[in-house]
């Protein structure tokens, strides 16, 4: 072909495995290709370890707790009223005071007849001497069964007032003692559900993450397979090629130059003429 009759030249490189590693990077690549092709194979276990027998035997237990919600509150100490020094007293009182009373109304007695007898002694019986002794010896005893009966009910009073108190004490411990029962059982139920939402979470989250595994399988099935493609030795060639005119080529099909003029008509005698004997 002359080189007029040529239209273009292209010239280009090609890659290609070394000769000397080809047969093992066609293994290589075909078990490759064995293992991306199969199936995604599923963990059929369990994803995460759950409640032990221990954690439910507490879990059930804390549930069970009874929370005083309804007793629970601020404790509103009581006044100390006359109603209430009443209903503390010893309502024996009287009956522990009459004793005193009465020994102390003896001692007057005596009192008065030693008196009545020694103003007899003197003649002074019955004279204003033994009037003011008597207003005398009748203050006395007034003031000491006034104080006999005042010191024991300052004393019973004191000592209602004191058991009223003690019970007031106890009244507000024993609502401290309900309040911090019910918070701490209240703590325990919310730490026992929390640690009951976390294994939920676990199970939740493992189930994701199998899912997660299966779903990207084919993807990175792809991957692997590409990364058996990275690094290969591949030896580069060169390769370039004319390409023919449209001349070229219908003389070709035609069946060379003078052929070709036949057809059209240029040349003598028919393309076909038998020679001459």
């Amino acid at each position: 072909m002359a080189d007029g009759d040529v239209v273009g030249k292209q010239t280009g490189t090609e890659s290609a495995l070394s000769n000397y590693v080809g047969p093992y990077v066609t293994e290589m690549l075909g078990k490759g290709q064995a293992l991306a092709n199969q199936g995604y194979q599923a963990y059929t276990g369990p994803l995460s370890a759950g409640q032990s027998t221990a954690q439910q035997a507490a879990f059930q237990g804390v549930a069970g707790l009874a929370v005083p919600t309804q007793q629970m509150g601020t404790f509103q100490p009581q006044q100390f009223t006359a109603q209430a020094a009443q209903d503390y007293m010893n309502p024996y009182i009287q009956a522990a005071l009459d004793p005193q009373i009465e020994e102390a109304r003896r001692q007057a007695q005596i009192t008065r007849l030693a008196d009545a007898g020694r103003l007899t002694q003197a003649g002074a019986y019955g004279g204003s001497r033994q009037a003011i002794m008597e207003s005398e010896l009748n203050r006395n005893l007034g003031q000491n069964l006034a104080a006999i009966t005042g010191q024991g009910y300052q004393t019973a009073y004191d000592k209602a007032m004191q058991q009223f108190m003690a019970e007031q004490g106890m009244q507000q411990q024993a609502q401290n003692m309900t309040n911090q029962y019910g918070l701490q059982a209240l703590a325990a139920q919310a730490n026992m559900g929390a640690q009951e939402r976390a294994i939920e979470q676990e199970g939740i989250m493992a189930d994701i993450a199998q899912f997660e595994e299966e779903r990207d399988f084919p993807y990175k099935q792809v991957q692997y397979q590409q990364s058996l493609l990275q690094g290969l030795p591949l030896a580069t060639q060169s390769y370039s090629y004319a390409e023919p005119s449209k001349l070229s080529q219908l003389m070709n099909a035609s069946g060379g130059f003078a052929n070709f003029l036949k057809m059209m008509g240029w040349g003598g005698g028919s393309a076909e003429e038998e020679p001459t004997p």
